[in-house]
């Protein structure tokens, strides 16, 4: 690729141009940076700024140079208007909050320039609340805790983002196609270490797990149970596409039939759907001592008619567990690392279905039909 920089400009930013052979050095600060954003609480805001400040260093000492951003369900809702909170003192909100990124330069020495990063999503409240003070902001207790791209804080779809060191977690040199999917892994590593938490409270040893929606979640849920020796199965509604054939890739068993009709009780169940109709089948579903990890998201708004005393005497009678788990700790964020290195590359680069660049990204926020992941490039 021919690289063109201008001499008067590429001084100010040698480690952009020279290292990274960006097509097109934006460091001046006449060109600025491109940031797709949104105005929180209105639909149908989405825009790339052309001109956007470079990042503050009040953000962060590290500063990184964007590779890509992954988007998901958050994205689409915050998209529809649904929630997002700009930062203070603006009306926009820079999203994106699946990151990857090199690292430009870290005053601090805690990374190198060239090291692959991504950017921890949520930051602890100001108070802090006593989960935040240990380090446990995901758990937070009090709703003051921020979130690059969702709450507070700029997100990471821009060609440069900074961020304070203990909130950034190096990934290995080879994940460089797949490092995005960092932060979705990290959701499921904290549900997998809750689910285990829980079931040694008392002796445990879990053979089947079921999966319910073959999406990102569920099939990097799926993936962790897989690395944990387990016989896995997935269900979803598809019948075509790439689906079926990822979950064959992990040696698991892929299902299309109602949660009922499964021939077996499962150990333990991860719920990434969010239907009311399937959190219902499988917290009815689930073995004697079973663990039921809520991780999708229900919209609302619809209302199921079943018998919660039947449920009840259930999960009471066979000493079974259900819990909700989303977000994930710095802990969490490095398992997630681990398990991407360990996971089988080609694999992990088959649930990034589309690849769309910076330029076109109103293509990239629409979905179509047979999209697992779609990233967002910044063409560096």
């Amino acid at each position: 690729m021919e690289v063109t920089v201008r001499a008067e400009v590429e001084p100010r930013c040698p480690t952009i141009c020279r290292l990274w052979g960006t097509t097109r050095c934006r460091a001046g600060k006449d060109e600025g940076v491109r940031a797709v954003t949104v105005k929180p609480g209105v639909a149908n805001s989405l825009s790339l700024v052309e001109d956007q400040p470079e990042p503050a260093p009040g953000e962060g000492a590290v500063l990184v140079q964007a590779l890509a951003v992954g988007i998901c369900g958050t994205d689409h809702e915050i998209l529809d208007g649904q929630y997002g909170e700009a930062p203070p003192g603006s009306d926009r909100l820079i999203i994106g909050h699946e990151s990857l990124g090199r690292v430009l330069e870290d005053p601090s020495g805690a990374f190198q320039p060239g090291d692959l990063v991504a950017g921890i999503v949520r930051h602890p409240d100001p108070v802090p609340c006593p989960n935040c003070a240990a380090g446990e902001w995901d758990m937070c207790r009090n709703g003051q805790f921020t979130e690059h791209g969702i709450k507070a804080l700029p997100g990471f779809a821009r060609d440069r983002w900074r961020i304070e060191p203990r909130f950034a977690v190096r990934l290995d040199p080879a994940l460089a196609r797949v490092g995005v999917l960092l932060e979705p892994t990290s959701v499921v590593a904290k549900a997998w270490d809750h689910i285990e938490r829980i079931g040694h409270r008392a002796e445990w040893e879990p053979q089947t797990v079921l999966v319910t929606g073959a999406g990102p979640i569920g099939l990097l849920a799926a993936l962790l149970a897989t690395q944990r020796g387990l016989t896995v199965h997935v269900l979803d509604r598809a019948t075509s596409g790439p689906k079926p054939e990822l979950v064959a890739a992990l040696g698991a068993t892929y299902h299309t039939v109602p949660v009922n009709d499964l021939p077996f009780e499962p150990d333990v169940v991860v719920e990434c759907t969010g239907a009311p109709s399937v959190v219902i089948d499988v917290m009815c579903k689930a073995g004697q001592t079973g663990i039921v990890c809520l991780a999708g998201v229900s919209s609302g708004g619809r209302t199921i008619d079943f018998d919660a005393g039947a449920l009840n005497r259930a999960l009471v009678l066979e000493n079974n567990v259900v819990f909700g788990s989303v977000n994930a700790n710095r802990r969490h964020w490095s398992m997630a690392a681990q398990a991407l290195s360990r996971a089988e590359q080609p694999w992990l680069e088959s649930l990034l279905t589309r690849r769309v660049q910076v330029e076109r990204y109103a293509e990239a926020y629409t979905p179509e039909p047979d999209d697992i992941k779609v990233v967002l490039e910044f063409g560096v």
